[in-house]
């Protein structure tokens, strides 16, 4: 697990900068369905990157909570909201998604500090 939600942000749009010279096609077919999944409709963006935090939780995917996080903290989650979600992610994972849950509200407030 990375120390720091920051520095591992970092290097996942380092590492994807990477794939996508390798990758082109691959990285830009991601990055469209991102962009389609994550647009305002029935749901608010909002709502979708707290889902997608809670699936990141659930399936123990360090990664993907710290992204998630950040984007739902930029989508104007509260941190009452955060940790809502988190419960909901521990009951349906167990143990671990209680340990990983705790990282992602660390995430959050680690976000938090960059304003």
């Amino acid at each position: 697990m990375a120390d720091s939600f920051k520095s591992q942000n970092k290097s996942l749009v380092d590492n994807n900068k990477t794939l996508s010279e390798f990758i082109p096609d691959t990285m830009k077919a991601f990055g469209s369905v991102g962009a389609v999944a994550y647009k305002d409709g029935a749901m608010s963006r909002k709502h979708k990157e707290l889902i997608a935090m809670a699936i990141g939780i659930a399936i123990r995917c360090d990664g993907c909570i710290a992204w998630h996080v950040q984007e739902a903290r930029k989508a104007g989650a509260t941190r009452e909201e955060v940790a809502e979600v988190i419960g909901l992610a521990i009951q349906m994972g167990g143990g671990p998604s209680m340990v990983y849950g705790g990282r992602a509200f660390a995430g959050y407030d680690e976000f938090n500090d960059m304003d």
